[in-house]
């Protein structure tokens, strides 16, 4: 797991990158506090941060203040380093968005325990974003055939029909209903329709370009919407996918 180290003492940083390497971490190193800003709000942050409270411009406080205001979903684990022990002044760290202390000269056993939480509490954010991210897709997934479901794919239809608009754009839309789909469940059960129904979606996924978008609508109905195609040029694609499912 990746470590932000943030000190302006060069002895003090460097005793930290050597400890943290030992320590099975990847260790990012800087002097002072923009630069610790600039890392930790880039993209590809490191999911820990060991930051001096007090750098030149800006200081630890201050990196977790921007750090707050930016609502990560994911934000860095930081640890301040502080040799201020006042209760006051270890509120105003941890009201600033730090995650937790450490008193300098800091002790080893202790850092490392306090870096442990935070490696598994970065280890189960990032789970719960994964979770999250998931059931996100779920709900607006068709759990049979794996397309745009109909509130997804009119969703879509909406920001297409906005964008065509605003940009003066060719949209096409089309509904794929498939005839006698009733009697396939009858006669053969609804485990033949369903392959059938993901049989249609495959081959018409196939037919369309990479960004033209299929969704569920209904039991054997589909939408497709075809961005930046006039009707000429969405028969084509229709003609397509109707050789393509027959």
């Amino acid at each position: 797991m990746r470590v932000l180290v943030a000190d302006d003492d060069n002895a003090s940083r460097l005793l930290l990158e050597r400890v943290l390497a030992k320590w099975g971490y990847e260790v990012v190193a800087v002097s002072d506090g923009q630069a610790a800003w600039e890392v930790l709000s880039g993209p590809g942050a490191p999911e820990l941060a060991v930051l001096d409270w007090m750098m030149p411009g800006l200081d630890g406080v201050e990196v977790c203040r921007r750090l707050r205001a930016l609502d990560l979903s994911n934000p860095p684990y930081v640890i301040l380093l502080t040799s201020r022990g006042e209760k006051e002044d270890l509120a105003t760290g941890l009201e600033a968005g730090a995650s937790d202390y450490v008193q300098k000269p800091f002790d080893p056993v202790e850092l490392r325990a306090r870096l442990l939480v935070g490696r598994r509490f970065a280890e189960l954010n990032a789970k719960l974003l994964e979770v999250q991210r998931e059931l996100e897709r779920q709900a607006l997934t068709d759990s049979l055939t794996q397309v745009m479901n109909r509130r997804a794919v009119l969703g879509r239809l909406e920001e297409e029909l906005v964008r065509a608009r605003r940009q003066g754009l060719s949209l096409s839309i089309a509904v794929l209903d498939l005839d006698h789909f009733k009697a396939v469940n009858d006669n053969y059960g609804h485990a033949a329709g369903d392959e059938v129904l993901r049989t249609v979606v495959a081959r018409t996924l196939a037919s369309l370009r990479p960004y033209d978008v299929l969704g569920r609508i209904g039991g054997e109905e589909f939408l497709i919407v075809m961005p930046g195609v006039a009707a000429q040029g969405a028969a084509a694609v229709l003609e397509r996918v109707r050789a393509a499912v027959r």
